[in-house]
């Protein structure tokens, strides 16, 4: 037995950061109390200063009952930040002995109807859950930051996680006002970062073969295929974009194509220079723009964004999400 959704009021973070604060403020907006251990020098103080410079964007969104950064505690081990969580989220860095370790550690410190998530975002769950005690209650749960604004998070159970973990944890997410998706083979760097991995290798054979600039790059995407991919994904762009027939026309239409060489798919060599190239398009494409700004019109453009697609998008009936399947 795990806790269901509605049992959770007490959401432990191992690990802070980006993420770990992402699921801190995500958390306590939505009425639940957090408590967060992290080894790190100066990470408290980090957290409460970050989570007091987002929750104006939490406030603009909406707020559920009872929510207050005041419910957000720190501690100095696991021990005391999951002792009497009802969920615990691990968020320390992309180590797979590392997070093994700590999600062992995390067990034994849990009760035992605790879901243990992992925020990995590519290693395999089988391998995590292998040291825990109850096993069968570790699961991936990888989001996407800013984690506060984005809704996508990934559900992947390994070999020994049960059913009613991935159920249990998919609704967890969902009071949450995400949107799991859950994959359903094991598989590393499972769906979201397999297709942004394509992306960026493509990206950087462009800039390592002079074709293209960062800024160009990111205009290529930003003003075509970027915003319809927003709302309507790769495949359904397509199948709405070529008229009548859809993506059965289109796939006939471009078939020839998938023979040619237009991609290379295989990472370029890393080198200084393709180091440069990157680094310094991104610096020129920033501007003398800081970095909090750029953040914050971020963090806007993704409101607006959300609620013009919720808005003329998505029926009010249903918002085109795929259910959790292949569960028992």
């Amino acid at each position: 037995m795990v806790y269901g959704a509605n049992d959770v009021q007490r959401v432990g973070l191992v690990g802070g950061g980006v993420i770990g604060t992402g699921w801190a403020v995500r958390c306590l907006a939505q009425g639940l109390d957090v408590s967060m251990t992290d080894p790190g020098d100066g990470v408290e103080e980090r957290t409460r200063a970050d989570i007091e410079r987002i929750w104006p964007v939490m406030e603009q969104v909406g707020l559920g009952e009872g929510a207050s950064p005041d419910r957000f505690s720190f501690h100095p081990t696991i021990e005391a930040a999951v002792a009497a969580a009802q969920f615990v989220q691990e968020n320390v860095p992309e180590r797979e002995e590392l997070k093994t370790d700590v999600i062992a550690e995390i067990s034994r410190h849990a009760s035992s109807e605790a879901v243990i998530a992992s925020s990995s975002s590519g290693l395999l769950p089988s391998a995590l859950q292998s040291r825990a005690n109850g096993p069968e209650r570790v699961v991936i749960g990888h989001p996407f930051t800013p984690l506060y604004l984005l809704p996508l998070v990934e559900v992947m159970g390994g070999e020994q996680t049960s059913s009613e973990t991935i159920v249990a944890a998919a609704g967890y997410y969902k009071r949450l006002g995400m949107r799991p998706l859950h994959v359903r083979n094991e598989i590393e760097a499972y769906i979201g970062d397999r297709l942004q991995e394509a992306l960026w290798r493509e990206a950087l054979h462009l800039v390592n073969d002079g074709v293209a600039t960062i800024p160009e790059i990111d205009a290529a995407i930003t003003g075509g295929p970027g915003l319809r991919w927003a709302f309507m994904g790769i495949a359904m762009g397509w199948h709405v974009g070529a008229g009548e027939g859809g993506m059965r026309v289109n796939m006939k239409h471009f078939a020839p194509t998938l023979e040619l060489p237009w991609t290379k798919l295989e990472a370029p060599a890393f080198t200084d220079r393709l180091d440069e190239l990157v680094g310094q398009g991104c610096e020129d494409e920033t501007g003398e723009r800081d970095w909090r700004e750029m953040q914050a019109r971020r963090d806007q453009t993704l409101i607006k964004i959300q609620e013009v697609i919720n808005e003329y998008w998505y029926p009010e009936d249903e918002d085109g999400w795929p259910p959790i399947t292949g569960v028992a």
